[in-house]
C-alpha cells in the first residue's frame, strides 16, 4: 500500500499551554487517510475538530507529534515550504463560502490557480470544467451574490479542488443549507471527490451525511474513537 496522503501521529495540542486556565484539545491523535477515501470527521461543537482539520491542513502547529502529507514530513518545516505544500496540496472548504465578492464564480476558481503559476487560459478552462461538474456551468459568470447558497457553497467547492489536491479537508461544508440542499450539495462534493480521486476528511453534524462515507471516526477527549 502506499503512504496515506494524510498521517497524523501522536498529535497534541493545549492551548493556555503552562498557564492557568489550559485547555487539552488534543491528546495524541493518530489518523491515517488514503488516495480515494472519505472520512467522515463526527464530533460535538467545542470537540477539537476544527483544530484537527487546521494541524492536518497546516494552518496550525501541534504541541507535539508528527503531521505528514502525501509522504512528506511537515512538523518543523519552515512557513514557506508549510505555504507551497498547504497551496498545491491541500484543499479547504468552511461551512460559509467565503468567496471574493467583486470577481465571478469562474473567477474565483481560476485566482488560486494563478496564485499556483497556471496560465490564464488554462485556469479558465479548469473553473469551467469543474463548475459543470457540479452543475453550475450556466452561473460562472455570475456574481456570488446573485447566486444561491446551494450555488455558492458548489463555487467554493469547485475552488478547493482548482489546483488538483492529494487531500481535502472540509469543515461542516454543507452546515449552512437547508436539508434538501444540503443533500444536493452534498451529492455534488461527494462526485467532485470520486471524480478526482483525492483523500478528504469531513467534518459534519449530520449523521446520515457520514454514514455514506467511507469510514467514520468520531472526536472525544481529544482523541479519536
Amino acid at each position: 500500500m502506499s503512504d496515506p496522503v494524510l498521517d497524523l501521529q501522536g498529535v497534541t495540542k493545549a492551548y493556555n499551554a503552562g498557564k492557568p486556565g489550559e485547555v487539552t484539545v488534543l491528546r495524541g491523535v493518530d489518523l491515517s487517510v488514503q488516495r480515494g477515501e472519505v472520512v467522515a470527521l463526527v464530533a460535538p461543537s467545542g470537540a477539537g475538530k476544527s483544530t484537527l482539520l487546521h494541524i492536518a491542513g497546516l494552518l496550525d502547529t501541534p504541541d507535539a507529534g508528527h503531521v505528514r502529507i502525501a509522504g512528506e514530513e511537515m512538523t518543523g518545516r519552515g512557513d514557506a515550504r508549510r505555504t507551497a505544500v498547504r497551496r498545491a496540496d491541500v484543499g479547504f472548504i468552511y461551512q460559509f463560502h467565503h468567496l471574493l465578492p467583486e470577481f465571478t464564480a469562474q473567477e474565483n476558481i481560476v485566482l488560486p490557480q494563478l496564485a499556483n503559476g497556471v496560465g490564464q487560459a488554462a485556469a479558465g478552462d479548469r473553473a469551467l470544467t469543474l463548475l459543470e461538474t457540479v452543475g453550475v456551468a450556466g452561473r460562472a459568470t455570475h456574481r456570488p451574490a446573485a447566486l444561491s447558497g446551494g450555488e455558492q457553497q458548489r463555487v467554493a467547492f469547485c475552488r478547493a479542488l482548482a489546483n488538483g489536491p492529494a487531500l481535502l479537508l472540509a469543515d461542516e461544508p454543507t452546515g449552512n443549507l437547508d436539508p434538501a440542499t444540503s443533500d444536493q450539495v452534498f451529492d455534488a462534493l461527494m462526485t467532485l471527490v470520486r471524480d478526482t480521486g483525492l483523500a478528504a476528511v469531513i467534518a459534519t453534524h449530520n449523521l446520515d451525511l457520514a454514514a455514506r462515507m467511507d469510514r467514520q471516526i468520531r472526536l472525544e477527549n481529544g482523541l479519536l474513537v
